[in-house]
């Protein structure tokens, strides 16, 4: 059989375990894998782990910016990062671009404005706010969202007309019987909104700066309640749950709890909250910042336990980028609060887990692609295995570099990962056969993402 594509020599991570072999491409599908597999184009892996391609399931594009945020985070600029980052597909959040993606309508907005734009492939979460109960859940899910989304936290801006807008509890109570219903999954990101906004009011009116007080208005029990009544709230209207970006050990141990007595819930974390503690922030500063907060070194460590545990189900970004005029703040209540971190997945959380924690390879690839991608329903992505998309990351392990504002691709070329030593690199990522990055030469010219239903 003549295959378009074989990627050969190199320590291919299948779902039983990793394996020095030969992974044959054919029309963007694996077709075979084995040892002496010829194809008309060969990639000589030799010494490179092959993983499958990182889903990364939340990630914030800014396009369209409806006239307010034009100049944040674009589908060309995102989806290179994406590439250059081994993410080969993401599920797109449904804000922070205007309109947000609350209806069949915005849904094709959003995605007319990305057409053409897209180098790896792209998933999208519908929204669940307090104005589109009255049929836009269903409509969402006739046109093919991977999942929902909703604030318990405060979030959108009320003068711009069609902005994303966080849940009260009979919107999150009501909406949840909707999605229940759709047979589709609730993302939840869970603060509780009173307490974190007034607590940063009283601390903003006391003349307090730091990110260090801000973290100390979003204590860990703002975070575990809204989980144990948005858990309590699936139970009732048997909603499938997933908590976005647990920040404590306290809200991983609610979802393991809830998942012991039945509960369908799963929980993520986020890389920021592996790599950067509380130590680090007064001088990082809002570059930083983010919600729900980095904590203290003591919750990092028990998170990555939990992680190696099995107690998490998998990684994300986060990436929520704005312009730096946004984030320029002597003062951190005043700044954006969002981490650009796409293209800083894989190679730190390798370095940091791999290289010098010791997971096991078949986890990392768990952790990074085959978990999300199951409990989303992608069911062509996140591992290597016949009949899945050819998406494979090759990464060069025991290489260190120094991440520099000009690697990025992203529109504005501000993250906390800047200037900091990484041991290991991507050195190529491949989308449906095609090859979108290589360290020698780059993002690929060609805009072959597509947008894809579910």
């Amino acid at each position: 059989m003549s295959h378009d594509l074989v990627i050969k020599n190199g320590l291919v991570i299948l779902e039983g375990g990793e394996v020095e072999t030969d992974v044959a491409v054919k029309d963007g599908k694996i077709v075979a894998i084995g040892d002496n597999l010829d194809g008309e184009k060969v990639i000589d892996a030799k010494g490179l782990v092959v993983s499958p391609g990182m889903v990364d399931a939340h990630v914030h594009i800014s396009e369209p910016g409806g006239g307010y945020r034009d100049e944040w985070e674009g589908y060309v600029t995102g989806t290179s990062a994406s590439a250059k980052g081994g993410v080969t597909s993401f599920i797109e959040m449904p804000l922070n671009q205007v309109p947000a993606t609350t209806s069949a309508e915005t849904l094709k907005i959003k995605e007319d404005a990305g057409k053409g734009k897209l180098k790896v492939d792209v998933f999208s979460f519908g929204g669940l706010t307090p104005y589109n109960l009255d049929g836009g859940i269903q409509e969402q899910a006739d046109n093919g969202v991977a999942a929902f989304k909703a604030f318990m936290s405060t979030c959108g801006d009320r003068s711009i007309d069609g902005d994303f807008q966080n849940v009260d509890d009979y919107s999150l109570y009501e909406g949840m019987k909707q999605i229940a219903k759709t047979g589709k999954i609730l993302a939840l990101h869970c603060e509780n909104a009173d307490i974190c906004d007034r607590l940063g009011e009283i601390a903003y009116e006391n003349g307090e700066k730091s990110m260090e007080a801000y973290v100390g208005t979003r204590p860990a029990f703002t975070e575990v309640e809204p989980i144990r009544r948005a858990i309590f709230l699936a139970e009732e209207t048997g909603c499938p749950l997933h908590i976005c970006h647990i920040a404590c050990k306290e809200g991983i141990e609610e979802v393991k709890a809830a998942q012991a007595r039945g509960v369908n819930v799963t929980g993520e974390t986020c890389t920021h909250y592996l790599y950067f503690d509380l130590s680090e922030l007064n001088e990082l500063g809002p570059v930083a910042k983010c919600s729900p907060p980095i904590r203290e070194k003591e919750q990092q460590e028990a998170i990555w336990d939990h992680l190696f545990a099995g107690d998490v189900e998998f990684i994300t970004s986060d990436h929520s980028p704005c312009t730096p005029d946004l984030k320029d703040k002597e003062n951190a209540f005043e700044a954006w609060g969002g981490i650009s971190g796409l293209q800083s997945n894989v190679d730190m959380f390798f370095d940091e887990a791999v290289q010098k924690r010791g997971m096991s390879l078949t986890q990392f690839a768990e952790l990074i692609a085959t978990n999300p991608a199951r409990r989303f329903g992608l069911d062509s992505k996140g591992s290597i295995s016949i009949g899945k998309d050819a998406d494979f990351v090759l990464i060069k392990p025991n290489s260190p570099h120094t991440l520099r504002a000009e690697d990025l691709e992203y529109r504005n070329k501000i993250s906390p990962y800047l200037d900091r030593e990484y041991g290991a690199q991507i050195a190529t990522t491949i989308v449906r056969g095609n090859v979108v990055y290589d360290l020698e030469d780059g993002v690929a010219e060609e805009f072959i993402g597509e947008f894809i239903h579910v």
